[in-house]
């Protein structure tokens, strides 16, 4: 059979289109159920690991899991071609707030209780019985996008191997006199009734009411103070008024008392500190020291008392008096109103709009409020999470990014731990009945009659051992002898302190007391979680705002998977993910992707059909000036596209793809391969062609594979007949050009045929010609180096050797390499003026059109000041063309009178 045949039987084991959405799920169970994806922890190779950041198992796919699931599976297919053992470890976090919110949500819906009506062991029971059920979800989804995961690893934050290890910490931490519990002021959400963490507060804009109250005398000849604030309410819980110590309007106030206006139990003492701003209102501050946190360090700093105000539900309670059972709205008003009564409002009460903190979660304004919370002291495990970024253990990409990194861990405050929920880790603190506080690790029974502490760890805490506990820690296991450290951790910037800080805390703690089994740190210092840390920008709308449901400018990742693919979804978020920069998408990227996809599909089944075949390349001196401009094209394409992975510049990696892909292999090799394939028939020359097209093919889609692993499967198995893609080798030196030099001359001669053809075809198109017709023209190919092109010139251009009888009709100077060219052409007759006319008259008026539209936006102030940069240069670029085809159609228009 010949290669042709060959070639045209493999182009129709290949569907009639791409249609990723009927392949792609069928390509990934095989993928899995051939094990393709399960690590090796006996394996002799070099071990590259990931962790997966744990997706909130109430979760679903967004486009930041997107971006970020891309960018993992991208580095973990290239290593696996690249011949490491390579562990990507799936999990999720049990999500303790947004779970048990959740489930009380479905309980209170369908049964009309809460979790107080179960009791705290049978309603956990319920919340697992939850997870069972539709805690799955983003798993799917995974597996939609084509996640290379170790299913067989799936790790849950909850699970006994995990628990045993939080539990492990937490004791270590304790007798390390790291953990304590005391009195701090938090976050206090009244609706989960918990503390909250930073991450879960929200900011946001409300209209107020600004309240000027006075303190002291009535009269104005005797001592007082005017104070203004937002939440008058909170003056039940005043205990000092703080001025400025320069501030000479008050220096024979500081030290003195006034009575509190409802509480016989309070004194309101006058204090000087530097934190007041004497030029800002009436130079005086309220002091709530359990319920503002300004206010709490002050009270820190002047030994103040700080009474708690509010229950955990947000209602005022144990102040005494009549306000005592409201909650904080009603009490802001009643306060109000029995202030005005005294006469101590001082000034009309007036709206106010100021920036409020809401718990994400159940939507409520936060309350800061002084609660009995645990604590883990950070001074020690911050410094050595940040030396190891200092002395090189760990790298940040990109490095500007260390900054920030800083900024947060040389200034960390300790963290505080607990919540007031049931579901999650629960503290391992338990209580004797004459006051003993014994913490208790996971071997160890409680003595008998004593109970352990209510409240459950943070999220965080479990979350920030999961490079560590997902291996097997505390106990000295396989995968953390092969897969620890990890490689490298990828995720955004904006959880680098709450999670990317924690993992670097935790991980050299338990780097420092168990080297045994996490192994030793570079010269003596602690093992650390990860090798390198990635962090990429996020995913906002094409305009370069937060995605929000406010602004329902939201994608749903997997509403692109449906209408384009994953593929398309993959290389439209890796396309633009630079270090560190936030990534505007829209549809448009999509569909370009998806655009790309089809474009080498399409390129791959016709190369098939012209025999196109995998081999040894041919010696080069065997080969063409096309073939071995290709080859070294490839090879320098491949070295680039290795530089730029190995640094984390996926977008530059990708688009170098993206356009060798388009603008040569399929703009200008294909059809150069199609002039060099004879039609009928084999000679040497095409079977060495058929060849080099099969290798570039090849190369290609082994690069491409990593980002856009479906469509690549495919055709790499109609190409190579081989098993699978993800078992090939990632391409070197030796596949694309043996490492022969740079054919300086093969590439000077392709560039000029390429830009020779492209001024035909722009002439032909000038002149009217259609496409498909062939003109006569005359042009000094050896002049121009091009003698042994002609051939492929005349053939793509559609310009034929002139006859005895040439005349030409027109003619066009050319700027090659080596000398100006003088191109005669014989068009006459080939053009129908007045439809050709007709035909330019209506481009004229569209390229007009658009020139008017770009520039009326260009010169719209508003719009330049709020558009990113990147969709005002697109506009400027289409101003631009509209100019050119304006003047071009015209001077043709004029040229046709």
């Amino acid at each position: 059979m010949t290669d042709a045949l060959v070639g045209k039987n493999r182009a129709d084991s290949l569907p009639k289109s791409w249609e990723p959405q009927t392949l792609e799920a069928d390509i990934y169970q095989g993928w899995v159920d051939k094990g393709y994806f399960t690590a090796d922890a006996g394996s002799d190779k070099p071990a590259y690991s990931i962790v997966l950041p744990p997706p909130n198992v109430t979760g679903q796919l967004h486009m930041g899991h997107a971006l970020d699931h891309t960018l993992m599976d991208s580095l973990v297919r290239r290593k696996r071609m690249q011949g490491f053992e390579v562990l990507w470890l799936p999990g999720m976090d049990h999500a303790g707030i947004a779970t048990q919110t959740k489930v009380e949500a479905m309980l209170k819906e369908t049964e009309g209780k809460d979790r107080y009506d179960y009791g705290r062991e049978e309603f956990i029971g319920r919340v697992w019985e939850w997870k069972e059920q539709y805690g799955g979800t983003i798993t799917e989804q995974m597996r939609a996008i084509g996640d290379s995961v170790d299913w067989s690893r799936e790790a849950f934050t909850m699970d006994d191997r995990l628990s045993r290890a939080v539990q492990t910490i937490f004791k270590m931490l304790y007798d390390e006199g790291m953990v304590y519990r005391d009195y701090r002021l938090v976050n206090w959400s009244p609706v989960l009734e918990t503390a909250v963490s930073d991450i879960e507060v929200v900011y946001k804009d409300i209209e107020g009411e600004l309240v000027s109250l006075r303190y002291g005398s009535l009269n104005d000849d005797e001592p007082h103070l005017v104070v203004a604030t937002t939440r008058v309410e909170t003056m039940l819980g005043d205990v000092a008024i703080a001025v400025h110590p320069e501030d000479e309007r008050y220096k024979d106030l500081v030290g003195q008392e006034f009575d509190h206006p409802f509480r016989d139990d309070l004194k309101i003492k006058v204090i000087a500190d530097d934190y007041v701003d004497m030029e800002f209102g009436s130079g005086a501050v309220k002091i709530t020291p359990a319920h503002d946190p300004n206010d709490y360090e002050m009270g820190l700093r002047h030994n103040l008392d700080m009474p708690i105000i509010m229950d955990e539900k947000g209602f005022i309670a144990d102040t005494g008096t009549q306000f005592d059972g409201m909650t904080r709205e009603d009490a802001r008003v009643k306060v109000r109103e029995a202030l005005a009564e005294q006469g101590r409002i001082v000034k009309e009460v007036r709206p106010y709009v100021h920036s409020v903190g809401h718990s994400e979660r159940s939507g409520e304004a936060i309350e800061p409020r002084l609660s009995l919370q645990w604590f883990v002291k950070v001074e020690e495990m911050a410094k050595m999470s940040g030396d190891a970024i200092r002395q090189g253990d760990t790298t940040i990409h990109p490095e500007s990014m260390e900054k920030r990194y800083f900024d947060w861990v040389d200034n960390m405050h300790d963290w505080t731990i607990s919540r007031q929920l049931w579901w999650g880790h629960r503290i391992p603190i338990w209580y004797g009945p004459e006051g003993e506080v014994v913490c208790v690790g996971p071997d160890e029974e409680p003595p008998a009659g004593f109970e352990q502490d209510p409240d459950v760890l943070d999220t965080w805490f479990s979350s920030a051992l999961w490079p560590f506990s997902t291996l097997g820690w505390p106990e000295k296991t396989p995968d953390l002898d092969k897969f620890y450290p990890t490689s490298v951790l990828v995720t955004a910037y904006d959880i680098l302190f709450f999670w990317v800080a924690r993992m670097m805390m935790f991980g050299t703690f338990a780097g420092k007391k168990t080297p045994e089994i996490l192994g030793e740190g570079n010269d003596g210092r602690p093992q650390i979680p990860f090798r390198d840390l990635y962090l990429h920008g996020l995913v906002r709308d094409e305009k370069g705002r937060k995605m929000s449901k406010s602004l329902g400018n939201g994608i749903n990742p997997m509403d692109w998977v449906e209408q384009f693919g994953a593929d398309a979804l993959r290389f439209a978020l890796a396309r633009g993910a630079n270090p560190g920069v936030d990534l505007p998408i829209g549809e448009d990227n999509a569909q370009a992707a998806r655009n790309f996809a089809t474009k080498l599909y399409n390129a791959t089944k016709f190369a098939l059909l012209n025999g196109a075949a995998v081999g040894d390349l041919p010696a080069r001196d065997e080969l063409t000036d096309a073939d071995r401009w290709i080859l070294d094209r490839l090879e320098e394409v491949r070295s680039n596209v290795d530089t730029k992975l190995d640094d984390y510049q996926f977008a530059k990696a990708n688009e170098d793809l993206y356009h060798f892909v388009w603008d040569e292999l399929c703009d200008w090799y294909l059809e150069i391969a199609k002039t060099q394939i004879p039609r009928d028939g084999e000679t040497t020359q095409g079977r060495n062609t058929q060849i080099v097209l099969g290798r570039v093919l090849d190369v290609v889609l082994r690069l491409l594979h990593p980002t856009m692993p479906f469509v690549t499967e495919v055709l790499w198995q109609a190409l190579t007949e081989e098993v699978s893609i993800t078992q090939a080798a990632w391409p070197t030196v030796e596949d694309t050009n043996g490492g022969a030099t740079k054919d300086d001359v093969a590439a000077r001669r392709i560039e000029d045929s390429i830009k020779l053809i492209t001024e035909l075809r722009r002439f032909r198109a000038d002149q009217g010609v259609k496409p498909s017709q062939k003109v006569p023209g005359s042009l000094d190919f050896a002049a121009a180096d091009l003698a042994g092109q002609e051939a492929m010139i005349r053939d793509i251009a559609r310009v034929e050797a002139p006859g005895e009888d040439f005349e030409s009709s027109a003619s066009i100077e050319m700027r090659l390499s080596q000398t100006t060219l003088d191109v005669a052409l014989d068009t006459s007759g080939t053009v129908d003026v007045a439809a050709e006319r007709k035909r330019l008259e209506k481009d004229l008026k569209a390229a007009e059109k658009e020139l008017e539209t770009t520039s009326k936006k260009l010169q719209n102030e508003q719009f330049l000041a709020n558009a990113p940069e990147a969709v005002v240069e697109k506009i400027r670029e289409r101003q631009k063309v509209a100019q050119e085809e304006s003047q071009r159609i015209a001077q043709r228009l004029e040229a046709l009178k």
